[in-house]
């Protein structure tokens, strides 16, 4: 399988990267700071800054997607229109995506419709911003017209740790 991973060297985008490697798979690693992966088999590297609208998203040469993208703090608003942008190149090209989005579209076990995005004890004011984001990323997905994406929601606490395999 050939695979684009979108923020290749964020904290889940490298972890994707390296999975799909151990797998067999073809990877284009794309990021602002593509230096920062080893480079290896079966691996091509693009730098591309997605977060500038200029900037081309080909998609026509691999099977699957993986959108990973963290921004950074003030730039968060930008999150949801570059969803939109990754779904019209899938579009234009048949790509099924993988949005790795946030925990904020959850519901809290805190209260029968309380969203994780509104729940203190997992958001607090600090991750606001970042909660928001992910909220619109899951909206501009639901609002696309193209259908072949999915949206994963990690936990609200998601840090680098030991692969368990579950």
């Amino acid at each position: 399988m050939r695979i684009s991973v979108l923020g290749a060297t964020g904290m889940v985008g490298r972890e994707v990267v390296a999975e799909a490697l151990s797998r067999g798979h073809a990877v284009t690693a794309v990021s602002r700071r593509p230096t920062d992966l080893a480079l290896r088999g079966r691996l091509a590297v693009q730098r591309r800054d997605l977060t500038d609208r200029s900037t081309w998203i080909e998609l026509s040469d691999v099977d699957v997607a993986v959108l990973t993208v963290r921004l950074a703090a003030g730039d968060e608003e930008l999150l949801g229109p570059l969803t939109g942008r990754v779904l019209d190149a899938a579009a234009s090209s048949g790509t099924r995506v993988v949005v790795v989005g946030g925990a904020a579209p959850l519901l809290s076990p805190h209260g029968a419709d309380l969203l994780v995005a509104d729940d203190p004890a997992f958001v607090p004011e600090a991750w606001r911003a970042v909660a928001a984001a992910s909220l619109a990323q899951l909206e501009a997905c639901r609002r696309h017209a193209y259908e072949a994406w999915t949206y994963v929601s990690p936990p609200a606490h998601l840090e680098p740790g030991p692969r368990t395999g579950l």
